[in-house]
């Protein structure tokens, strides 16, 4: 699609006629499933000390991002043939079912069961909206695109984590799942009028072999395994699951991938080292502040509300200073910023700091998200045609996906050992973190090819 107007004010930007729906049904996806994640995150201890389920903690995290990777793959596939019509309206269905199960589960088990089909939806959801951006936004605007999808956060961040505190305080955890089905179906009543336009011919010639849906099943399955046999002490069968998620993502990725091949791969790279460092955090930050420095579940929470403004914050500051500073770029201080508050976050706890430092180590990490990780998506873009388009965008999410799962699973193994052993439980957590945003900076060093090729704005 061509620019409709120059850049002049936000009325040719993308709130401009020709986008104004489409925007505000994307923003409105992005939206209630950041009210997810921040809610469930916030309340996921007193689900775990109600259904007696510590041992399960880390895998209530991890199972919707490894089976999102499953989503990730059919949506690609699908949108490449016929468009994201169809994976949309699916993602929706598979996200409903699943939060219904979580909410209604009656132990935990069943609920990570239900998370397991909620991460179908999400991956599916995720891997459609990047391909919708691609095929209805310019190339110079698709940054400012990917920075709504940080600004999505900013609602859910602020309201998202007290709301949820409230909830489960006053009417049990069990609302919290439950009432996201209603913001599920008033994004649903916003996507509407979008549906149809976003429809096309089916294409047989973009046939994406279906040994993929089955590496990704594969994938997926494995990554489980190396939480619930690593946690169990059955290490040699964990490395050998660990193995196989190697070996399964491979297909599911652009070549050169797993040895940070400059250019795409090395964005690839970026994408999921960056996203297993921040989610190690998320997900043990409210824990690490209830356990260690005795906050109530709504204290604990405010740290997932700063770091949600900081992040989209910081993603329109990187959207604006796009012409001034490249992706590869941007991705290497995101990244780096990333690095210095997992270590940060890391030596609060070594040296028994206060709850005060470790929020605002953890706050620290938003921002290098909101930088570097958002562009990894227009740098993607900017490697693609429409032929691959679906594929790519796939890998992207199935690398942001994986690495938080994989990098999950091995925080809970390493959070079961240190307590079988007397040593700080989240001192082995975080030190996962910082050794995972390491990686994303070599990653990001090598996204720069010989030549630039990833897109630039046009004026």
């Amino acid at each position: 699609m061509t620019d409709p107007a120059p850049a002049r004010g936000i009325r040719s930007g993308i709130l401009a006629p020709a986008y104004l729906s489409t925007t505000v049904a994307i923003f409105a996806l992005i939206a209630f499933n950041a009210f997810e994640t921040m809610a469930v995150t916030t309340v996921m201890p007193t689900i775990s000390r109600e259904l007696d389920g510590a041992s399960l903690y880390a895998l209530a995290f991890a199972a919707p991002l490894a089976s999102g990777v499953v989503g990730m793959v059919a949506a690609g596939t699908w949108s490449d043939r016929h468009g994201p019509a169809g994976s949309l309206v699916t993602s929706l269905l598979l996200f409903t079912a699943g939060v219904l199960a979580a909410g209604l589960a009656p132990s935990m088990g069943v609920l990570v069961a239900g998370r397991v089909v909620q991460g179908l939806g999400t991956g599916a959801l995720i891997v459609s909206l990047y391909v919708v951006v691609g095929a209805v936004f310019p190339p110079r605007l698709q940054p400012s695109v990917f920075a709504t999808f940080a600004a999505a956060w900013v609602l859910p961040s602020l309201f998202g984590p007290p709301v949820a505190a409230f909830v489960a305080a006053a009417f049990g955890w069990r609302w919290v799942f439950l009432g996201i089905v209603g913001l599920v179906a008033l994004a649903a009543l916003m996507l509407a009028p979008v549906v149809p336009s976003l429809r096309r011919t089916p294409d047989h010639d973009r046939a994406t072999p279906r040994s993929r849906l089955g590496w990704a099943s594969l994938a997926a399955v494995a990554v489980l395994a190396v939480e619930l046999l690593g946690s169990r002490d059955a290490a040699v069968l964990a490395a050998a699951a660990g193995l196989v998620v190697v070996l399964a993502v491979r297909p599911l990725v652009p070549g050169g991938t797993l040895r940070v091949a400059r250019g795409l791969p090395s964005v690839i790279g970026t994408r999921g080292a960056m996203s297993a460092a921040f989610f190690c955090g998320q997900a043990y930050i409210v824990l690490v502040l209830q356990e260690r420095w005795g906050l109530s579940a709504a204290q604990a929470g405010l740290a997932l509300t700063v770091v949600g403004v900081v992040w989209a914050t910081m993603s329109q500051v990187q959207a604006r200073v796009v012409d001034q500073v490249s992706h590869e770029r941007a991705m290497l201080i995101g990244s780096s910023t990333l690095l210095a508050a997992a270590l940060s976050l890391w030596l609060v706890v070594r040296l028994d700091g206060s709850a005060l430092l470790a929020g605002a180590a953890f706050v620290l990490a938003g921002a290098g998200m909101g930088f570097g990780f958002t562009r990894t998506g227009p740098a993607m873009l900017g490697h693609s045609t429409e032929s691959d388009r679906g594929f790519n965008s796939s890998a992207l999410s199935i690398a942001d996906s994986l690495g938080a799962a994989l990098a999950l699973a091995c925080c809970g193994i390493g959070f079961a050992w240190a307590e079988s052993t007397g040593r700080d439980p989240f001192l082995a957590v975080f030190g996962i973190a910082v050794v995972a945003a390491l990686a994303a900076v070599v990653a990001a060093s090598r996204t720069p090819t010989g030549q630039a090729v990833t897109e630039r704005v046009t004026r």
